[in-house]
């Protein structure tokens, strides 16, 4: 009787075991970029670095097509068509070109009046070339990076923080009208889109790792000296013969 309760018990845990056991649906694979000629002059943390900007820009331009389609009288103050318009962003971060409408500001002073209550131009439009300026100038005013280039940890820190700012004054504030700054993320009874906080979230992390891996990268480059410094006179092997 024992014997009987045992296996009933075993046979559906011997199920669901081989459920576990069975192929996932696929969700893509990871997949590195073609390497090219000027990685010969990047270090390990100048390629993580490199690969961390581009996909903080990459999560910006997301941001900015998904808050156009959002908020297409943004676009429609700076462009024929939505794709122009996101182009002309591209193309000014890019090439670092100033935003007209941010009055020549950079940096924090640009995502203050891109999400002013005043401001009356594309706010998308230069709230994201503010947002990725200000990334920017906190990696050096570079984008991509090599042997001759060193990082900050504190500014990386700070521009995580910053963008964690910009996400919660987007969600929260309203202009002088009463109207939200720009529609992004909604939750009701009918939907519930939080696409954009995951992708805020997604800039915050890397722009955070950045900051801890320099740290620990110098931290890490002083216990390597002294590691070498005892491995010379302490840890070499001993002659047997």
């Amino acid at each position: 009787m024992r014997t009987r309760k045992l296996l009933a018990l075993l046979i559906p845990c011997t199920a669901l075991l081989a459920g576990c056991a069975s192929s996932p649906a696929p969700h893509g694979q990871v997949k590195g970029a073609e390497a090219s000629s000027r990685e010969m002059g990047q270090s390990d943390t100048n390629r993580v670095a490199t690969l961390a900007m581009r996909a903080n820009l990459d999560s910006l331009y997301l941001l900015m097509s998904k808050l156009y389609r959002r908020n297409p009288a943004e676009w429609k103050k700076t462009a024929a068509t939505r794709e122009e318009a996101e182009k002309k962003v591209r193309q000014a971060i890019e090439e670092r070109q100033a935003w007209p409408e941010l009055q020549g500001k950079r940096d924090i002073q640009a995502m203050t009046l891109a999400l002013s209550p005043e401001f009356k131009g594309d706010r998308v439009a230069a709230f994201i070339d503010a947002t990725a300026d200000m990334i920017i100038v906190a990696h050096g005013n570079k984008i991509e990076f090599f042997l001759v280039d060193g990082l900050d940890a504190q500014p990386l820190y700070n521009a995580a923080r910053n963008v964690e700012i910009a996400a919660w004054i987007l969600a929260s504030r309203r202009t002088t009208a009463g109207a939200p700054l720009l529609l992004s993320d909604e939750i009701g009874e009918q939907a519930r889109n939080l696409s954009f906080e995951r992708e805020f979230g997604k800039i915050v992390g890397r722009l955070d790792l950045m900051a801890e891996f320099m740290t620990e990268r110098y931290r890490r480059a002083g216990i390597s000296y002294v590691q070498n410094l005892l491995g010379g006179s302490f840890l070499q092997f001993l002659p047997v013969r």
